[in-house]
């Protein structure tokens, strides 16, 4: 494995001309650092040995000073793959010899998704999953920048954004765009563990640290020694954890459950929440130092309410990726189905958003699916608003239960009269942290 410290090569696009700033946001989306080069004449690029480097021949209104500059730029920089921007038809001389020689040449009026795909198709793409991380508008196209400038600073990051926004996959896309991309990528969702089992989770145990600990267990952290480790809902960690794994991000050392032999790991952390950490320190359930810690780099996933024609763009890729495995007779939307895709408030983000539509393609009896199908009607708003209840109603139950019970799982479990597993689904399913009714 390459070394961590080892300088990466970046992905370079030199500019000679103007571009507009949806060009120069898809490029930073698409991981490129763009110079602009004002001057054609001066041509040093200014950029590292081991860069990947393309020239951008922006010929769109240059003048003949321009494109003679241009010309004695291509020929002095012949070895570097490069693409010509033309507004069309060229009979200067100069421009054809420019575009001659050029590996692309693209036609404006220009696209600007279309211009990082010749660029990228230009070099070679490296290994990545944030082709995971889809949408085209102003906000998603920072989260791409951000991931791409956030990828090989060996920081921790936290990760915001509500529940369904895909934090998760971010912090894939983060790992697989990292030098740690052949190591491990581990994640754990830290609400979802018993607090009792979070610290062996993590940490690992000893042979008899605890009863049914028949034998030496790996944490999470050991696993992913070398790649990287995701906490998803880190704020739901107990506090004992919490001050372990300020330990793992200040000295790189651990101890398993019933050790006391420090164990070094080189791990890089990122962490995930849906919650108000501040709040959560100013309620005492939360380590003021931990957050501190975690919170170096911070990326924001936008809820999908604020991703505007993203939005019926993620709803016709589920539905023809669910066409590709399915039988159904769904092909599209309807132009009623598309209006309330628009103004739907998408409390669940993206997953609701891939339910809804994959529901609908199974139970749409025509071509179109119709707002019906995606629960979105007249005649299923009833429907709709009776589950909204239901769910309010076990949230308030949950939590009266918790609050009465000191947020005792077991007592609140007999309360119910229903079991401990279930406790930590509903949990999980209403957004109901068991340390915060422990605090109140």
């Amino acid at each position: 494995m390459a070394s961590l410290n080892a300088p990466t090569a970046q992905r370079c696009a030199i500019w000679f001309g103007a571009p507009t700033r949806r060009e120069q946001a898809q490029l930073a989306a698409g991981g490129w650092h763009l110079r602009v080069a004002d001057n054609a004449a001066s041509r040093q690029v200014g950029m590292r040995g081991a860069d990947i480097v393309v020239i951008v021949a922006d010929l769109r209104g240059a003048d003949q000073d321009r494109l003679a500059a241009l010309e004695r730029m291509l020929l002095e920089h012949a070895d570097l793959p490069s693409l010509a921007l033309v507004e069309g038809g060229d009979d200067d001389p100069t421009g054809q010899r420019i575009r001659a020689a050029c590996g692309r040449v693209l036609h404006a009026p220009l696209d600007a998704e279309r211009l990082a795909d010749a660029l990228a198709d230009l070099v070679a793409r490296p290994r990545r999953d944030i082709d995971s991380i889809g949408g085209r508008s102003p906000a998603m196209l920072g989260v791409r920048a951000m991931l791409h400038r956030y990828a090989d600073v060996d920081l921790p990051v936290l990760v915001t954004g509500e529940s369904g926004t895909g934090k998760e996959l971010a912090a894939h896309a983060l790992h697989d765009l990292s030098r740690r991309r052949e190591r491990p990528f581990v994640a754990m969702n830290c609400g979802a563990i018993a607090p009792t089992l979070v610290q062996s989770e993590l940490f690992g145990h000893e042979r008899g640290a605890f009863t049914g600990a028949t034998t030496r267990r790996l944490g999470l952290f050991e696993s992913a020694d070398g790649g990287t480790v995701f906490l998803d809902e880190v704020g739901d960690l107990p506090m004992e954890a919490q001050t372990n794994l300020l330990r793992v991000l200040q000295e790189g050392t651990l101890e398993r459950v019933g050790s006391n032999r420090a164990v070094h790991v080189d791990v890089r952390v990122i962490a995930a929440t849906h919650v108000d950490l501040d709040a959560a320190i100013a309620r005492g359930r939360f380590r003021e130092d931990l957050y501190y810690r975690l919170d170096v780099l911070r990326l924001r996933l936008p809820p999908l309410r604020e991703r505007g024609d993203d939005i019926e763009l993620l709803a016709r890729e589920c539905l023809d990726a669910f066409r590709a495995r399915h039988a159904v007779q769904a092909r599209g939307f309807s132009a009623a189905a598309r209006q309330c895709l628009r103004t739907h408030p998408w409390p669940g983000n993206v997953r609701e958003l891939l339910n809804r539509v994959r529901r609908a393609a199974v139970v749409a009896e025509h071509a179109l699916i119709e707002p019906d199908d995606l629960q979105m009607g007249a005649a299923t708003a009833r429907v709709v608003a009776l589950d909204d209840h239901r769910d309010r109603t076990d949230r308030d139950a949950l939590l009266d239960a918790l609050r009465a019970t000191g947020g005792n799982v077991s007592a609140c479990a007999q309360r119910l009269c229903i079991s401990r597993m279930t406790v930590y689904r509903l949990c999980r399913k209403h957004g109901v942290s068991l340390d915060a009714c422990r605090w109140e």
